[in-house]
């Protein structure tokens, strides 16, 4: 299959056409015209200041079009009301680079509060979701550890956790192993790709073109204050 392209057989998750984003009334990318599907696993690539933050918070609704139209699942975010946003990210999952856990409270207490604020309410059915999470992710016996008992990557696991407590249809992570030794940043990613496969799409900023030769998906690339679909050598 040619990862360079969508998979135009399943209706677009995303769709941006003819976008222009700014940043401090900067225009930073414009002619923007990108379907990812339903599904789909998509690098983004491209050099510092190339716009990929950019480009990403446009998925959850931190930066607006300032033309053109924006669609991710069902909220047209080219004119969003305010009270919609809250609902977009409910079904979305952000995964940053430097994890922003609550430090003064435990990894479980951390889900606990994300799936609260989210409107879960029943105790029982909160702690065997959350135990089910954190056995997805390799941290079930970290439950009552604080994030700085834990390693890099386990926090990064933890925010991984979290960004999927709620099912997303879509999950979002800028740079998440930037801070990650090589071998950790591959369980990581194989992470990601695990989550794909039950059906999650993932949008994943990086710089490690050798984790996208050891696990090839399709790759857009912020180059000329634009976004485009870019082939990569493959390993051999």
């Amino acid at each position: 299959m040619d990862q360079s392209q969508p998979n135009t057989t399943v209706p677009p998750l995303i769709q941006f056409t003819d976008v222009q984003l700014a940043y401090q009334k900067q225009v930073v990318l414009r002619d923007l015209n990108v379907k990812i599907a339903k599904g789909e696993f998509v690098y983004l690539i491209g050099r510092t200041g190339s716009g990929k933050s950019t480009f990403l918070k446009a998925l959850y609704a931190d930066a607006l079009p300032v033309h053109g139209t924006l669609v991710v699942d069902k909220f047209q975010l080219h004119n969003v009301k305010k009270g919609e946003i809250p609902l977009l990210r409910r079904r979305l999952g952000i995964v940053f680079q430097d994890f922003q856990l609550l430090t003064d409270r435990t990894i479980g207490e951390n889900m606990l509060f994300v799936m609260k604020a989210t409107g879960w309410t029943d105790k029982k059915r909160m702690k065997e979701h959350l135990n089910e999470v954190l056995m997805k992710v390799g941290l079930s016996t970290k439950i009552n550890f604080m994030p700085h008992q834990l390693s890099g990557g386990e926090q990064q696991r933890a925010a991984i956790a979290r960004a999927i407590i709620n099912d997303p249809i879509l999950i979002v992570s800028d740079e998440p192993t930037g801070n990650l030794d090589p071998e950790v940043s591959d369980h990581i990613i194989e992470l990601f790709h695990k989550i794909n496969q039950s059906g999650t799409a993932i949008v994943l900023a990086t710089h490690d073109y050798e984790i996208i030769r050891k696990y090839p998906a399709r790759v857009l690339e912020c180059a000329e204050h634009t976004v485009r679909n870019k082939s990569m050598p493959q390993n051999g």
